[in-house]
Protein backbone atom coordinates (compact mmCIF):
# COMPACT_ATOMS: atom_id res chain seq x y z
CA UNK A 1 0.00 0.00 0.00
CA UNK A 2 0.85 3.75 -0.39
CA UNK A 3 1.68 5.55 2.07
CA UNK A 4 -0.72 8.24 2.86
CA UNK A 5 -0.53 11.42 1.58
CA UNK A 6 1.15 14.15 4.27
CA UNK A 7 -0.76 16.28 5.49
CA UNK A 8 -0.38 20.38 4.67
CA UNK A 9 1.67 22.31 6.66
CA UNK A 10 0.09 24.57 9.05
CA UNK A 11 1.33 28.33 8.52
CA UNK A 12 3.25 29.77 10.95
CA UNK A 13 2.36 32.47 13.80
CA UNK A 14 4.34 34.78 12.02
CA UNK A 15 2.71 34.24 8.46
CA UNK A 16 -0.94 34.49 10.02
CA UNK A 17 0.00 37.70 11.82
CA UNK A 18 1.36 39.10 8.61
CA UNK A 19 -1.85 38.40 6.53
CA UNK A 20 -3.63 40.06 9.17
CA UNK A 21 -5.98 36.71 9.84
CA UNK A 22 -5.09 36.77 13.66
CA UNK A 23 -7.67 39.63 13.76
CA UNK A 24 -10.39 37.35 12.71
CA UNK A 25 -9.15 34.92 15.03
CA UNK A 26 -8.97 37.14 18.09
CA UNK A 27 -11.81 37.84 20.16
CA UNK A 28 -13.09 41.37 20.54
CA UNK A 29 -11.72 42.81 23.62
CA UNK A 30 -14.52 44.20 25.59
CA UNK A 31 -14.71 47.87 26.30
CA UNK A 32 -14.49 49.50 29.54
CA UNK A 33 -18.09 51.08 30.35
CA UNK A 34 -17.41 54.65 30.05
CA UNK A 35 -15.89 53.66 26.27
CA UNK A 36 -18.90 51.80 25.47
CA UNK A 37 -21.51 54.55 24.85
CA UNK A 38 -19.18 56.69 22.53
CA UNK A 39 -18.39 54.43 20.55
CA UNK A 40 -22.40 53.44 19.67
CA UNK A 41 -22.64 56.88 19.18
CA UNK A 42 -20.11 57.33 16.52
CA UNK A 43 -21.00 54.17 14.72
CA UNK A 44 -24.79 55.36 14.85
CA UNK A 45 -23.15 58.32 13.28
CA UNK A 46 -21.34 56.76 10.83
CA UNK A 47 -23.94 54.79 9.57
CA UNK A 48 -26.03 57.82 8.87
CA UNK A 49 -23.40 59.60 7.27
CA UNK A 50 -22.95 56.71 4.75
CA UNK A 51 -26.51 57.94 3.66
CA UNK A 52 -25.05 60.89 2.64
CA UNK A 53 -22.72 59.78 0.80
CA UNK A 54 -24.87 57.86 -1.25
CA UNK A 55 -27.27 60.47 -2.18
CA UNK A 56 -26.49 64.28 -2.16
CA UNK A 57 -29.52 65.73 -3.72
CA UNK A 58 -31.35 66.76 -0.51
CA UNK A 59 -28.08 69.25 -0.28
CA UNK A 60 -28.01 70.95 -3.55
CA UNK A 61 -31.61 71.36 -3.40
CA UNK A 62 -31.96 72.48 -0.23
CA UNK A 63 -29.33 74.85 -1.02
CA UNK A 64 -31.45 77.22 -3.67
CA UNK A 65 -33.52 78.50 -0.40
CA UNK A 66 -31.08 79.80 1.35
CA UNK A 67 -29.33 81.39 -1.73
CA UNK A 68 -32.87 82.93 -2.54
CA UNK A 69 -33.44 84.71 0.99
CA UNK A 70 -29.69 86.00 0.65
CA UNK A 71 -29.72 87.13 -2.60
CA UNK A 72 -33.21 88.64 -3.15
CA UNK A 73 -34.44 89.49 0.71
CA UNK A 74 -31.00 90.29 1.68
CA UNK A 75 -30.17 92.65 -0.91
CA UNK A 76 -33.70 94.39 -1.23
CA UNK A 77 -33.23 95.49 2.65
CA UNK A 78 -29.80 96.29 2.25
CA UNK A 79 -31.30 98.94 -0.18
CA UNK A 80 -34.42 99.74 1.84
CA UNK A 81 -32.49 100.45 5.14
CA UNK A 82 -35.77 99.60 7.03
CA UNK A 83 -34.26 97.65 9.58
CA UNK A 84 -31.73 98.95 12.36
CA UNK A 85 -28.81 96.90 12.68
CA UNK A 86 -26.33 98.51 14.28
CA UNK A 87 -24.29 99.80 11.27
CA UNK A 88 -24.19 96.49 9.64
CA UNK A 89 -25.49 96.29 6.41
CA UNK A 90 -28.62 93.99 6.09
CA UNK A 91 -27.33 90.91 4.22
CA UNK A 92 -24.40 90.60 6.75
CA UNK A 93 -26.47 90.95 9.79
CA UNK A 94 -29.07 88.41 7.70
CA UNK A 95 -26.23 85.88 6.69
CA UNK A 96 -26.08 84.38 10.06
CA UNK A 97 -29.99 83.95 10.87
CA UNK A 98 -29.79 82.26 7.22
CA UNK A 99 -27.29 79.91 7.76
CA UNK A 100 -29.29 78.70 11.03
CA UNK A 101 -32.46 78.54 9.22
CA UNK A 102 -30.97 76.23 6.87
CA UNK A 103 -28.93 74.02 9.10
CA UNK A 104 -32.75 74.06 11.38
CA UNK A 105 -34.54 72.73 8.16
CA UNK A 106 -32.31 69.96 7.31
CA UNK A 107 -32.81 68.69 11.28
CA UNK A 108 -36.30 69.35 12.17
CA UNK A 109 -37.86 66.43 9.92
CA UNK A 110 -35.24 64.33 10.70
CA UNK A 111 -38.37 62.48 12.87
CA UNK A 112 -39.46 61.55 9.41
CA UNK A 113 -36.18 58.82 8.75
CA UNK A 114 -37.27 57.22 12.31
CA UNK A 115 -40.71 56.41 11.25
CA UNK A 116 -39.09 55.44 7.53
CA UNK A 117 -36.89 52.58 9.76
CA UNK A 118 -40.20 51.26 12.00
CA UNK A 119 -41.89 50.86 9.03
CA UNK A 120 -38.85 48.90 7.25
CA UNK A 121 -38.80 46.99 10.11
CA UNK A 122 -35.20 48.72 10.87
CA UNK A 123 -35.85 50.55 13.90
CA UNK A 124 -37.10 46.97 16.11
CA UNK A 125 -33.78 45.37 15.07
CA UNK A 126 -31.83 48.26 16.18
CA UNK A 127 -33.56 48.01 19.53
CA UNK A 128 -32.86 44.37 20.39
CA UNK A 129 -29.38 45.09 19.86
CA UNK A 130 -27.21 45.96 23.28
CA UNK A 131 -26.77 49.78 22.21
CA UNK A 132 -28.69 52.08 24.53
CA UNK A 133 -31.44 54.36 23.31
CA UNK A 134 -29.92 56.86 24.25
CA UNK A 135 -26.87 56.25 21.73
CA UNK A 136 -29.37 55.51 18.56
CA UNK A 137 -30.59 59.24 19.66
CA UNK A 138 -27.48 60.56 19.91
CA UNK A 139 -26.05 59.34 16.59
CA UNK A 140 -28.88 60.11 14.79
CA UNK A 141 -28.95 63.63 16.11
CA UNK A 142 -25.03 64.11 15.51
CA UNK A 143 -25.35 63.00 12.04
CA UNK A 144 -27.96 65.55 11.75
CA UNK A 145 -25.75 67.70 13.37
CA UNK A 146 -22.69 66.80 10.41
CA UNK A 147 -25.38 66.95 7.26
CA UNK A 148 -26.29 70.85 8.36
CA UNK A 149 -22.86 71.57 9.10
CA UNK A 150 -22.10 70.53 5.58
CA UNK A 151 -25.51 72.98 4.58
CA UNK A 152 -24.38 75.71 6.75
CA UNK A 153 -20.69 75.63 4.86
CA UNK A 154 -22.30 76.04 1.46
CA UNK A 155 -24.56 78.93 3.12
CA UNK A 156 -21.15 80.47 3.85
CA UNK A 157 -19.68 80.14 0.45
CA UNK A 158 -22.78 81.84 -1.05
CA UNK A 159 -22.76 84.70 1.31
CA UNK A 160 -19.44 85.14 0.82
CA UNK A 161 -19.78 85.11 -3.26
CA UNK A 162 -22.05 87.96 -2.36
CA UNK A 163 -20.18 89.90 -0.43
CA UNK A 164 -20.71 89.29 2.99
CA UNK A 165 -17.83 90.47 5.22
CA UNK A 166 -17.19 87.10 7.44
CA UNK A 167 -14.40 86.17 9.61
CA UNK A 168 -12.37 83.36 8.26
CA UNK A 169 -10.62 83.16 11.58
CA UNK A 170 -9.93 79.41 12.55
CA UNK A 171 -11.13 79.35 15.69
CA UNK A 172 -14.18 81.61 15.28
CA UNK A 173 -14.81 79.00 12.57
CA UNK A 174 -14.81 75.91 15.06
CA UNK A 175 -17.35 77.68 17.08
CA UNK A 176 -19.32 78.52 14.39
CA UNK A 177 -19.43 74.94 13.62
CA UNK A 178 -20.09 73.80 17.25
CA UNK A 179 -22.80 75.95 17.41
CA UNK A 180 -24.85 74.42 14.47
CA UNK A 181 -24.02 71.24 15.61
CA UNK A 182 -25.65 71.77 19.30
CA UNK A 183 -28.66 73.28 17.69
CA UNK A 184 -29.24 70.56 15.12
CA UNK A 185 -29.15 68.09 17.96
CA UNK A 186 -31.86 70.32 19.69
CA UNK A 187 -34.00 70.50 16.14
CA UNK A 188 -33.53 66.87 15.04
CA UNK A 189 -34.04 65.55 18.34
CA UNK A 190 -37.01 67.62 18.76
CA UNK A 191 -38.57 66.00 15.82
CA UNK A 192 -37.36 62.56 16.66
CA UNK A 193 -39.64 63.83 20.15
CA UNK A 194 -42.48 64.94 17.98
CA UNK A 195 -42.41 61.38 15.73
CA UNK A 196 -42.61 59.81 18.83
CA UNK A 197 -45.98 61.04 19.97
CA UNK A 198 -47.43 61.40 16.20
CA UNK A 199 -45.87 57.64 15.09
CA UNK A 200 -46.76 59.16 11.29
CA UNK A 201 -45.00 60.27 8.60
CA UNK A 202 -48.20 62.70 7.96
CA UNK A 203 -49.07 63.87 11.07
CA UNK A 204 -45.18 64.73 11.72
CA UNK A 205 -45.22 66.85 8.47
CA UNK A 206 -47.83 68.78 9.54
CA UNK A 207 -45.72 69.44 12.76
CA UNK A 208 -42.75 70.60 11.24
CA UNK A 209 -44.36 72.78 8.69
CA UNK A 210 -46.60 74.19 11.74
CA UNK A 211 -43.52 75.01 13.97
CA UNK A 212 -40.29 76.21 11.70
CA UNK A 213 -42.21 79.30 10.97
CA UNK A 214 -42.74 80.13 14.26
CA UNK A 215 -39.49 79.07 15.35
CA UNK A 216 -37.76 81.00 12.39
CA UNK A 217 -39.71 84.56 12.69
CA UNK A 218 -40.02 84.44 16.57
CA UNK A 219 -35.95 84.31 16.53
CA UNK A 220 -33.68 87.57 15.90
CA UNK A 221 -32.80 85.67 12.73
CA UNK A 222 -33.98 88.46 10.46
CA UNK A 223 -34.14 91.09 12.88
CA UNK A 224 -32.82 92.68 16.32
CA UNK A 225 -34.73 91.76 19.67
CA UNK A 226 -35.35 95.34 20.27
CA UNK A 227 -37.34 96.17 17.27
CA UNK A 228 -39.94 93.28 18.25
CA UNK A 229 -43.44 93.86 20.23
CA UNK A 230 -43.17 92.38 24.09
CA UNK A 231 -44.56 88.95 23.04
CA UNK A 232 -42.27 88.29 20.32
CA UNK A 233 -39.38 89.33 22.79
CA UNK A 234 -40.35 86.84 24.94
CA UNK A 235 -40.96 83.61 22.59
CA UNK A 236 -37.27 85.02 21.17
CA UNK A 237 -35.55 84.64 24.90
CA UNK A 238 -37.27 80.91 24.92
CA UNK A 239 -35.97 80.06 21.66
CA UNK A 240 -32.99 77.67 21.10
CA UNK A 241 -32.25 79.29 17.75
CA UNK A 242 -32.30 82.89 18.79
CA UNK A 243 -29.06 81.86 21.18
CA UNK A 244 -28.17 79.87 17.80
CA UNK A 245 -27.83 82.88 15.21
CA UNK A 246 -26.98 85.58 18.04
CA UNK A 247 -23.62 83.20 18.37
CA UNK A 248 -23.02 83.11 14.97
CA UNK A 249 -23.49 86.48 14.70
CA UNK A 250 -20.73 87.01 17.15
CA UNK A 251 -18.22 84.73 15.61
CA UNK A 252 -18.65 85.45 12.04
CA UNK A 253 -19.38 89.49 12.23
CA UNK A 254 -17.90 90.38 15.21
CA UNK A 255 -21.10 91.84 16.62
CA UNK A 256 -21.30 92.23 20.32
CA UNK A 257 -22.90 88.19 21.53
CA UNK A 258 -23.34 86.54 24.64
CA UNK A 259 -21.34 83.56 23.68
CA UNK A 260 -21.59 82.55 27.32
CA UNK A 261 -24.88 81.93 27.64
CA UNK A 262 -25.80 81.16 23.70
CA UNK A 263 -23.39 78.16 23.94
CA UNK A 264 -24.96 77.21 27.71
CA UNK A 265 -27.70 77.36 25.98
CA UNK A 266 -27.60 75.19 23.37
CA UNK A 267 -25.91 72.61 25.27
CA UNK A 268 -28.77 72.43 27.45
CA UNK A 269 -30.82 72.30 24.93
CA UNK A 270 -29.46 69.51 22.77
CA UNK A 271 -28.69 67.45 26.09
CA UNK A 272 -32.77 67.85 27.52
CA UNK A 273 -33.66 66.93 23.34
CA UNK A 274 -31.91 63.67 23.86
CA UNK A 275 -33.35 62.76 26.62
CA UNK A 276 -36.69 63.28 25.58
CA UNK A 277 -36.15 61.62 22.61
CA UNK A 278 -34.48 58.67 23.96
CA UNK A 279 -37.74 58.19 26.17
CA UNK A 280 -39.78 58.02 23.44
CA UNK A 281 -37.45 55.56 21.12
CA UNK A 282 -39.76 52.56 22.81
CA UNK A 283 -43.34 54.21 21.89
CA UNK A 284 -42.76 54.44 18.03
CA UNK A 285 -41.41 50.95 18.33
CA UNK A 286 -44.88 49.63 18.93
Amino acid sequence: MSAAPAAPRAASADRTRADGTDLLLRPPVPRAGWRLLPARVVAMCAVELQKLRHDRTELYTRAVQPALWLLIFGQTFTRIRAIPTGGVPYIDFMAPGIIAQSAMFIAIFYGIQIIWERDAGILNKLLVTPTPRSALITGKAFAAGVKSLIQAIVVIVIAALLGVALTWNPLKLLGVAVAVVLASVFFSCLSMTIAGIVLSRDRLMGFGQAITMPLFFGSNALYPVSVMPGWLQAVSKVNPLSYQVDALRGLLLGTPAHLGTDFAVLVVAAALGIAAASSLLGRLAR
